[in-house]
């Protein structure tokens, strides 16, 4: 399932902070994009995420932190999220059209930029779900490729269908009029599932620590070389925490906007 609707015609702001929903498209029964307005003061690094909500039935705003899926150079931004049937906010996000309002804080944050990490050549970005719309706004910003020589996307969902997203982002991105020059043939793309079989099999953390994703990708080495590698992790505090005893393990150190290292963590999460 992937439907889609768009609108250009913004609609007049009456929320506080409001930007108007120009398009949505609904992968599955749980995932879904939509892409807003931008408001002319926002500033951000691309990798970093905003407070994004919508009032409750008391008239007070719920919110949640998303991470920005549209490069910093783009005009409108993108969101990827979860659909939660009982969810405080993403109960009431799902049902958002073209012309709707939201409300979006235009103060970003994060910790998935590129000047967290120290110099390396081998960039890795893992993520599961949601967890790649970070990662879509880097893997479309020049920068990214012009700091390092490979960029390897690790992406791991349940089925076939939640890589929807990430794919076809990933495939357009060679023919891209701005940004697929920048990428060329530095953009290696590893989606695995963990349910329905597909070509790649198994989670992240499995297949880093066995050396598979090596292997499959026909790169050297059977982990992270400390040197040269770098990393950004983004998924649920479970993942989080085991990618890191693997980085930590292979000699990787956190990194931080204020002290950078080999690999960061967002510790955001959507609900």
């Amino acid at each position: 399932m992937n439907q889609q609707t768009a609108v250009t015609e913004p609609a007049k702001k009456t929320l506080p902070d409001a930007q108007t929903v120009t398009e949505v498209r609904h992968y599955t029964d749980r995932l879904f994009y939509f892409r807003t307005s931008r408001p002319q003061s926002l500033r951000f690094r691309s990798g970093e995420f905003v407070m994004i909500g919508l009032p409750g039935d008391d008239g007070k705003p719920i919110m949640r932190a998303y991470s920005i899926a549209s490069p910093s150079w783009d005009e409108g931004l993108d969101f990827y999220s979860i659909k939660v049937q009982d969810g405080p906010l993403t109960s009431r996000l799902q049902h958002i059209q073209p012309g709707d309002q939201i409300i979006l804080r235009p103060k970003p944050v994060g910790t998935l930029v590129l000047d967290a990490l120290l110099p390396g050549k081998r960039l890795w970005f893992l993520a599961t779900g949601t967890g790649i719309a970070p990662f879509a706004s880097l893997m479309r910003d020049p920068d990214t490729y012009e700091r390092y020589d490979e960029v390897i996307m690790m992406h791991t969902c349940r089925e076939v269908a939640e890589l929807e997203f990430g794919r076809q982002l990933i495939e357009s991105l060679p023919e891209d009029p701005l940004i697929g020059e920048f990428v060329g043939d530095k953009l290696k793309y590893y989606p695995t599932t963990t349910r329905e079989p597909s070509k790649w099999m198994g989670r992240v953390t499995d297949n880093l620590a066995s050396g598979k994703v090596f292997a499959d990708l026909g790169l050297d080495g059977t982990q992270m070389d400390p040197a040269i590698d770098r990393a950004m992790v983004c998924g649920s505090l479970d993942f989080n925490k085991d990618v890191m005893a693997i980085m930590e393990g292979w000699g990787l150190n956190e990194g931080a906007n204020s002290e950078p290292a080999e690999y960061v963590v967002e510790k955001a999460f959507v609900g």
